[in-house]
């Protein structure tokens, strides 16, 4: 075989290359919903959210098994410092959507009424929000923003996965004008921000945090649309006469300048303060406020720089 043609499927160290470890992902992964399509749909109804996930995680650990690689490459070691992680995640989003909420209502833009809603739909829509939440990070921050990063690095990887977030939400309800802007920004950004959480941690618990309880508290707790999706609440959002991208309307803060502003601020936050504080022999550690998480790096993984994530990435790009 010429050698050009095979460096076309394999590297220098004879690995196959990340671009086609991504095309066996998404086969895998389309073999296994489109039957499962067909099954929903001889039973007229839709494949659920969590049918989406096992779906999802299957394709995960068959590309992992292909790779010989464990799955807590994938998803960060299930262990306390996961459970840290998933909690300081929820934290923050709470606050991401807490913060420009109270911002309006301090300034008279909006107000807040108690909803009817029932406890059993609460429960049911907020675990529907963590199959949404785990579905959607596993496969934007799993295989997918993994390779990408082994094979271009970290911010050509952020990009890309970034564009493909705000392209799966562009059909959305509310999706249209001004509104399509703001809210394509505030995804756009909101994907960097749930990259940078894997690529300092290393593990999927902060963006899976983050993004869930962004969702529950946007939608489940104060009343707003979530991504242009209207779910039962705890309060119903009044809002003065202000203008859509101020407040965002029907489709969620995630739609508006308080939103946006929120956003970036917790991003460089996030940058400075859940940074790498030690490259030595292999293994780097993360420091979140005063709690440590420790992970595991291949040796052959380099990373230029201590207190950024320009550079970092494996060697046999």
């Amino acid at each position: 075989m010429p050698p050009w043609i095979s460096l076309a499927f394999v590297n220098r160290q004879g690995r196959l290359r990340n671009g086609w470890w991504l095309a066996a992902f998404f086969l895998v992964l389309a073999a296994l919903l489109f039957p499962a399509i067909l099954v929903a749909a001889h039973f007229n109804r839709e494949v659920s959210l969590w049918e989406q996930l096992g779906l999802i995680a299957v394709a995960t650990i068959i590309i992992q098994t292909l790779r010989r690689r464990p799955l807590v490459e994938v998803t960060g070691a299930m262990d306390r410092r996961w459970i840290v992680c998933l909690a300081i995640g929820v934290l923050l989003g709470g606050l991401l959507m807490a913060l420009p909420a109270l911002g309006l209502a301090a300034a008279g833009l909006l107000r807040f009424e108690l909803a009817p809603a029932t406890p059993q739909r609460l429960a049911n829509t907020i675990a529907l929000m963590l199959a949404v939440a785990m579905a959607e990070e596993l496969l934007f921050r799993g295989v997918l923003f993994q390779r990408l990063i082994d094979g271009l690095g970290v911010w050509p990887a952020q990009a890309l996965t970034a564009l493909l977030f705000v392209l799966t939400h562009l059909n959305n309800p509310g999706m249209e004008g001004a509104t399509k802007l703001w809210a394509a920004s505030n995804i756009f950004l909101a994907s960097v921000l749930f990259g940078l959480a894997f690529v300092r941690t290393q593990s999927l618990a902060l963006p899976i945090g983050l993004h869930f309880m962004a969702n529950v508290t946007q939608g489940v707790i104060l009343g707003f649309g979530v991504s242009g999706q209207s779910e039962p609440s705890l309060l119903i959002p009044r809002f003065s006469d202000a203008p859509t991208w101020l407040t965002g309307g029907a489709f969620g803060l995630e739609a508006s300048l308080p939103g946006l502003l929120t956003l970036l601020a917790l991003l460089a936050g996030l940058a400075h303060f859940l940074r790498p504080s030690n490259v030595a022999d292999g293994k780097r550690d993360y420091i979140v406020g005063s709690a440590q998480i420790s992970r595991s790096r291949p040796r052959n993984q380099r990373c230029a720089g201590s207190d950024s994530i320009r550079g970092c990435q494996r060697s046999d790009t």
